[in-house]
């Protein structure tokens, strides 16, 4: 049964037409992602969908026997209120019943009046009638549901009484969220729901909308979060909406049919539109009153072909490449017993790391953890309370801040990049800009008025300039559309220095990492692989072991002195390699040098000369002895 219904729905914003006929159907039940490049008006459509926005034309249908419910990427609460308290005011009709409930149990337990029997009889009625509307409506689960929702998206429990006024932007989205999960409304609008949470409350989501009775329909770059959730992909894209009847791994291959197929349609109808005016121009061409006729004749015909338009592609991703400068030692960054903490809460203790060149490493943890700050403690911006952390030899680091706090605010985008790398020319920067999508007047565009996906872009691009061979990506990910990440991701993938990136993005942890660090209290928890193995080994502990067993089971001393054994082997190796090249290199001069005194022997002012014969026989005899002697060298080296 279709709950929600767009037909044609347009919508402009000044000369900018960002909806041009938008139309599909949602039917009861269906789980539906939204996906499309940013700025292509995916929040436009839900803020319509909801009635916040009016559509210049189309018709929407919304089923009005069905309460519809939308989280936005920007909310208000109630800033007087607490987390708790704002859970409750979605059960106030319980806590109304309630009330009412206590009212009645103290008539209740006032003395039985025999004179008024009626009245008691009536009160026990309506007592009981209110407890069973109380137990219906869920009034002795309500409390265990509002902690399970709030644990389940990273709340704790001495976190329940703190202030509104108090959360932070991400806090704030995730009270949202709770509230919006508790009303449960019967279509569900969300709107990027996996930012500000960490990977088990992301985890905790996606099994509470699988398990959901409602319909759901959810803008998200997270493309895991997309397959695990949905059934069906609706992309926007043009101002048009394609829907597929699949999630989204399922949709990337039947777009690419659809794809194929719209084109070919497209080339076939327009090599048919060419040869047509090609027989026409011909016709007239032969100016006489038939050929003329038969010419006005097709183009009527050609005039009445209904034109297919050619196939819309997403706008082409940022060209990200990144490139080192100079080569980093191969020990990149040493870290012994680091701990960090602020007044009574303690973020980290007993932080131990060793990178080395070339590894591409993820450091998760829950939120508050204090990923953030071990980068920043590494970055030498924040001192640790405790413990050491020393780069490496040419460790040259770049850093992304996913609060783009090195961003001038104030500055237009070439200033930006131009004062960060004064050495360039205008037509380098201008070229660097236009590989991030940023050309024309837009790189005059100050930098406050950008949005999330773009200062991302822009930062990108620095650290891109940069050449670092040690990244610290914070939430690289954040804001960016998902071809930006594919991009993102391909670069990664091809770049030859050091990487540690905090994420909660799955999808780009199983695509570029090969080692998980986990944050906890006590230390680091060190994982072998990428986000579907640590998945894997948390849920159970035993599996991969045989796999591991030449790590698993030893102590950090004894891996550190294997690593320590195995480098100098290498280095061994390497040394008789290279002796041996020199003692090949040896005896082949020494062989020349043999051919060329053996060749003076036989010319005539040498061996009809006793003196100089001798002379040279003597020579032959020594060089001789040496090649023999390096020839002993070499076998020996060589076994």
């Amino acid at each position: 049964m279709i709950v929600l219904s767009a037909k044609n729905i347009t919508k402009s914003f000044g000369i900018d037409e960002i909806l041009k006929g938008v139309t599909f159907n949602v039917n009861e039940g269906d789980k539906v992602g939204l996906i499309g490049a940013n700025g292509e008006g995916k929040s436009t459509l839900f803020r319509i969908l909801t009635k916040d926005l009016s559509s210049d034309s189309g018709e929407l249908f919304i089923d009005k026997n069905k309460t519809l419910g939308y989280l936005s990427q920007h909310l208000s609460l109630d800033s007087d209120s607490t987390i708790y308290g704002e859970m409750l005011k979605v059960f106030s009709d319980l806590l109304s019943l309630e009330e009412t409930l206590k009212n009645m149990e103290e008539k209740l337990n006032e003395p039985y009046d025999p004179n008024n029997a009626e009245y008691h009889e009536r009160l026990i009625q309506n007592y009981t009638l209110n407890q069973e509307l109380y137990e219906n409506r869920g009034g002795y689960t309500y409390k265990a549901e509002i902690s399970r929702v709030l644990k389940g998206l990273g709340f704790f429990e001495n976190d329940f009484d703190k202030d509104i006024i108090t959360l932070s932007g991400g806090q704030k989205t995730r009270v949202a969220l709770c509230k919006l999960l508790l009303i449960k409304p019967d279509i569900l609008l969300l709107d990027e729901p996996t930012n500000h949470l960490d990977l088990s409350a992301i985890e905790w989501l996606e099994d509470y909308l699988k398990a959901y009775k409602g319909t759901v329909i959810l803008i998200s770059h997270d493309r895991f979060f997309l397959d695990s959730v949905t059934t069906q992909t609706f992309e926007l894209i043009g101002g048009s909406v394609n829907c597929y009847n699949a999630s989204y791994t399922k949709f990337l291959e039947l777009r690419e049919k659809a794809m194929e197929a719209q084109l070919k349609a497209y080339n076939l109808q327009q090599t048919e539109i060419k040869r047509q005016e090609d027989i026409i121009e011909k016709f007239r061409s032969f100016n006489r009153e038939k050929s003329i006729k038969a010419a006005e004749s097709r183009e009527k015909a050609l005039a009445k072909i209904e034109r297919l338009d050619a196939p819309v592609k997403e706008a082409m991703a940022s060209r990200i490449k990144f490139e080192t400068l100079i080569k980093s030692g191969n020990d990149v960054l040493h870290a012994e017993n680091l701990s960090k903490a602020y007044g009574e809460k303690i973020l980290f203790n007993n932080v131990n790391l060793d990178l080395k060149r070339g590894e591409k490493i993820a450091l998760i943890g829950e939120n508050g953890r204090g990923k953030t700050t071990l980068f920043k403690i590494i970055m030498e911006t924040v001192k640790a309370d405790n413990g050491i952390s020393i780069l490496g030899k040419n460790v040259f680091l770049g850093y992304y801040d996913q609060e783009q706090s090195d961003l001038d605010f104030e500055k237009t985008i070439i200033d930006e990049i131009w004062d960060s790398f004064p050495d360039m020319t205008t037509t380098q920067v201008r070229t660097a800009l236009a590989a991030f999508l940023f050309t024309g007047d837009d790189v005059f565009k100050k930098i406050s008025l950008l949005s999330g996906g773009e200062k991302c872009r822009i930062n990108l691009l620095k650290l891109m300039l940069s050449k670092s061979n040690f990244l610290l990506l914070d939430e690289p990910t954040n804001h960016l559309d998902i071809m930006s990440r594919e991009a993102l991701e391909d670069a990664i993938l091809s770049y030859d220095g050091t990487l540690m990136v905090i994420s909660h993005d799955r999808y780009f942890l199983n695509k570029v990492i090969s080692k998980i660090y986990e944050l906890e209290e006590n230390g680091i928890n060190t994982y072998l692989g990428n986000y579907n193995y640590y998945s894997e080994k948390k849920k159970n502990p035993s599996r991969y072991e045989g796999l591991e067993e030449d790590v698993q089971g030893k102590t950090k001393t004894q891996i550190k002195d294997e690593r320590r054994k195995k480098k100098e082997a290498e280095k061994e190796a390497k040394a008789l390699t290279l002796k041996l090249k020199n003692i090949e290199k040896e005896i082949s001069d020494k062989e020349e040098e043999m051919i060329s005194l053996q060749e003076q022997l036989c010319l005539e002012e040498v061996y009809s000369n006793p003196t100089k014969s001798e002379a040279v026989n003597k020579s032959i005899s020594k060089l001789q002895l040496e090649i023999d002697s390096l020839y002993e060298a070499w076998e020996e080296l060589s076994n």
